[in-house]
C-alpha cells in the first residue's frame, strides 16, 4: 500500500493537479489545430478529399520513411485493409499475439479469417520470434509455396505483430522468419508512432503496416489510421477499395468490386497535420515522463517496462510490472478510487468467448503479463 500512495503523491505533483481527476492519456492541442481546421471548414472539402487529406499522407510517410502512406477512418480499418491487400481471403489464417487491444483481432475476423495466438517475449510484450519459429516449424509444412496448418489443413496467409505501448518488438526477427515460411507481416503499429527499432521505424519491416491515431494515442485526428508500405501497388490498391472501389469518371458511379467508406475526412487530417507538427515536443516530454516514472519506481523497487534493447520507444503508456494479480488489483482500485486514471493490460484474446476456440501455444509469457501489468497516466506535459 505504501509504494502505491507513493505513487499516487508522485502522479499528483508531476501532474500539478493535487485533487482533479488524472486521465491515462488524453491529447494535446497546443499548435495550429483551430487555425487548419477553421482552413478546411472555409474550404467547403470536409470529407475524404481536400488538401489536408494529401498532405497529411505525405508528410507521414516522410516522417516514417515509408515510400507511401494511405489514410484510414481508423486504425483497426487500415489492419484489415492490409491484410486484405496483403492476400487474406475468407478461410485463411492469420498469426498474431493474443495480449493486443481488440482491434487486432477483430480486424483479421473482419477479413472472415480465424487468429492463431501465439506468445510473447517478456521484455517487449510483443510477439516472441521463438514462439513463432516453433509453431512453424512443429505445426506448419509448406504447400505449393503457402504455408499449411497441420492441425487445420487451412493456409496460414500472414501474420500481425503488434508493438506493444508503443515498445517495438524484435521485428526484424518476426520477418525473417515469416519470409522463410511464405507468410506476409502486416505490422499493427497503432501504438507506435514516433518509435524505431535498429533505427528504422515501426511499421515499414513488414510488407504493409498501420497506425492509429485515435483519441488517446500520441497524436491524434480524433479518429484515424493510416496504411503504411514500399510496395506501390499495393498503395494504389488500398487506396482504391477504402474509397468504395470507385472507377475514376467525372461523373459516372462505376465500382467493379467490393469497396468500404474507409477514407479519413479532410477536416480529421487537418487535424493530424497539426498533431504531426508538434510530434517530435510530445516524444521529448514521453520520454522525459518515463524517466522520471523509472526513476521513482526503481527507488521504490517497481519494475518499469523500459524501452527494448536496440530500441527507441514513443513511451505511449508507460507501464509497471506488479509482483502478482493481487498486488495488480488492489494497485488498481487504490489509484483509480483517488481519481488517477490507471489501467491493467488488455485481458488475453484467447480468453473471451469469440476467440476462445482459436489455436494457441503455452501462452506462458502472455499470461504472467497479464497478471502484472498496469498502465500509468502518460499525457503529454509540456
Amino acid at each position: 500500500m505504501d509504494k502505491t500512495l507513493e505513487i499516487l503523491k508522485f502522479i499528483r505533483r508531476t501532474y500539478q493537479k493535487p485533487e482533479a481527476f488524472i486521465p491515462l492519456h488524453e491529447p494535446t492541442f497546443s499548435g495550429k489545430e483551430k487555425e487548419y481546421l477553421i482552413e478546411c471548414i472555409d474550404s467547403t472539402f470536409v470529407s475524404s478529399v481536400g488538401k489536408f487529406v494529401d498532405l497529411f499522407e505525405k508528410k507521414i510517410a516522410e516522417y516514417t520513411g515509408a515510400k507511401h502512406a494511405v489514410v484510414t477512418v481508423n486504425g483497426t480499418a487500415a489492419i484489415q485493409i492490409g491484410l486484405i491487400v496483403a492476400g487474406v481471403k475468407f478461410g485463411d489464417e492469420v498469426i498474431t499475439q493474443p495480449l493486443t487491444f481488440i482491434s487486432t483481432a477483430n480486424a483479421i475476423k473482419y477479413c472472415n479469417a480465424t487468429p492463431i495466438f501465439l506468445d510473447v517475449d517478456k521484455d517487449t510484450m510483443g510477439l516472441s520470434p521463438g514462439a513463432l519459429k516453433n509453431f512453424l516449424e512443429q505445426e506448419t509444412k509448406q504447400e505449393n509455396a503457402s504455408c499449411i496448418n497441420k492441425t487445420t489443413r487451412k493456409r496460414i496467409t500472414a501474420c500481425v505483430p503488434m508493438h506493444t505501448f508503443g515498445h517495438p518488438a524484435r521485428i526484424d526477427e518476426i520477418v525473417a522468419i515469416c519470409n522463410e515460411h511464405n507468410i506476409v507481416v502486416v505490422e499493427d503499429a497503432a501504438e507506435s508512432l514516433g518509435s524505431t527499432y535498429k533505427g528504422k521505424h515501426t511499421g515499414t519491416f513488414g510488407q504493409i503496416g498501420a497506425i492509429s491515431f485515435n483519441g488517446n494515442k500520441v497524436m491524434t485526428t480524433g479518429g484515424g489510421g493510416m496504411i503504411l508500405t514500399n510496395d506501390e501497388s499495393l498503395a494504389k490498391k488500398a487506396k482504391y477499395i477504402t474509397t468504395q472501389a470507385k472507377i475514376p469518371h467525372a461523373w459516372e458511379y462505376a465500382h467493379d468490386e467490393i469497396g468500404y467508406n474507409y477514407r479519413m475526412p479532410n477536416i480529421n487530417a487537418a487535424l493530424g497535420c497539426a498533431q504531426l507538427e508538434q510530434l517530435p515536443t510530445f516524444l521529448k516530454s514521453k520520454r522525459a515522463l518515463a524517466d522520471k516514472y523509472a526513476l521513482i519506481c526503481d527507488k521504490l523497487g517497481i519494475e518499469f517496462v523500459k524501452e527494448p534493447t536496440a530500441a527507441n520507444s514513443n513511451y505511449w503508456l508507460n507501464a509497471v510490472v506488479l509482483k502478482n494479480r493481487e498486488e495488480r488489483d488492489n494497485f488498481l482500485q487504490v489509484t483509480n478510487e483517488s481519481k488517477v486514471g490507471t489501467r491493467p493490460i488488455w485481458q488475453l484474446m484467447n480468453k473471451l468467448p469469440m476467440y476462445k476456440d482459436c489455436q494457441t501455444d503455452g501462452l506462458e509469457n502472455a499470461m504472467w503479463l497479464e497478471d502484472r501489468v498496469v498502465n500509468l497516466p502518460s499525457t503529454v506535459i509540456l
